[in-house]
């Protein structure tokens, strides 16, 4: 039987709806989607557009992963969610680029969707190898 262990990291970012940071089963961790919001105030979004929320959301998943002894190295797969895909895809991909070395892209994802929580443009959650 497979192991789990649920974790809420003590300086992560509160969560904008009832869920654990991360789960780990195995040999990796799945990490909850992160929002483009405040650390201390999951219904405060960022300023500024598809650039600034994707930082947010990229500096909350560094946070989660520091609280669980990782980093963006580890990833193994990210999967995006983007609102205003035509828009913001390029933008994004940008941002998202610069928080990862050629060598350590991780495979991914991109969906595009009607709606996220907060009126947030973007959120990314993670499969990260322990």
């Amino acid at each position: 039987m497979l192991d789990l262990v649920r974790h809420m990291v003590a300086d992560g970012p509160v969560p904008v709806a009832p869920f654990h940071h991360a789960v780990t089963a195995g040999e990796f961790m799945f990490v909850t989607g992160q929002m483009p919001t405040i650390p201390d105030d999951p219904t405060t979004l960022v300023d500024g557009g598809i650039e600034a929320q994707t930082h947010q959301v990229m500096q909350n998943l560094k946070r989660v992963l520091s609280g669980l002894d990782s980093d963006l190295e580890r990833v193994v797969h990210a999967r995006i969610y983007l609102t205003h895909f035509q828009d913001d895809y390029a933008a994004m991909n940008a941002v998202y680029e610069s928080y990862f070395t050629p060598q350590t892209l991780p495979a991914r994802t991109t969906i595009g969707v009607t709606g996220l929580a907060v009126n947030a443009r973007v959120e990314i959650d993670l499969i990260v190898a322990r």
